[in-house]
């Protein structure tokens, strides 16, 4: 595991294949383990879990932080905290227009996330 203040070493979580099988297939590699650790983490908090919906469910596939905050009873300041959080753990991209922010989900993350969960079902018979 790497020391406090180094960052994780570089998976490419932006390709399609997934990075790793299914918790149900074999074990994560250490260094792939840090980097979706950060992803699970962020998305661990309510508020945050709430933004990455919006956001991925978002129509046009992104979403102004001018539409996310009134959705919540927190300060600007916080909901972008929270945001900041989700762009730091590669769970989206972030682009300034004039003076607000857009937001998208990065799908390929995503995929390995599910990909990381999914247990198939054991065959009958």
């Amino acid at each position: 595991m790497p020391k406090q203040g180094t960052p994780p070493p570089a998976i490419d979580l932006t390709a399609d294949e997934p990075c790793c099988p299914s918790l149900a297939q074999g074990r994560v590699p250490a260094e792939t383990a840090v980097v979706l650790a950060s992803a699970f983490k962020a998305l661990g908090d309510p508020v945050r879990l709430q933004l990455m919906s919006m956001i991925a469910s978002a129509e046009g596939g992104e979403a102004c932080v001018c539409e996310l905050t009134p959705a919540f009873d927190l300060s600007g300041p916080t909901i972008s905290h929270h945001l900041k959080t989700l762009r730091e753990a590669g769970l989206v991209d972030a682009e300034r227009r004039g003076t607000w922010v857009y937001y998208r989900a990065r799908p390929a993350i995503l995929r390995q996330l599910a990909t990381l969960l999914t247990v198939e079902p054991a065959p009958v018979g």
